[in-house]
């Protein structure tokens, strides 16, 4: 049996998960920016977004709203985290795996 199309499909499925993480993490970052009065662009946009600050709060609004959003934030890079400690663990099991 061919377990390289497997491995490359749950890969691709752990690729993608990640990267939507990542951009939803960035997005909600931006939100956080946004409500904590970073320098926007012309366009309304922020300028850099500052995800290690804001996910150790440094800088940011301190309503409950924009907490919140900081919360939602964390739980999406340590899921990033999670998954790529997960990851390597999978592919320590999977060498091994093969004949």
């Amino acid at each position: 049996m061919a377990l390289g199309p497997v491995f490359y499909a749950i890969a691709a499925i752990w690729a993608m998960a990640m990267i939507l993480n990542l951009l939803t993490a960035a997005r909600i970052c931006a939100v956080i920016e946004q409500r904590s009065g970073a320098a926007l662009t012309g366009r309304g946009l922020p300028t850099v977004l500052n995800v290690v600050p804001a996910a150790f709060n440094v800088g940011v609004a301190t309503d409950e709203e924009t907490q919140e959003l900081r919360r939602q934030m964390n739980k999406r890079l340590f899921f990033v985290v999670g998954g790529f400690v997960a990851f390597f663990i999978f592919m320590r099991l999977w060498t091994g795996a093969e004949p």
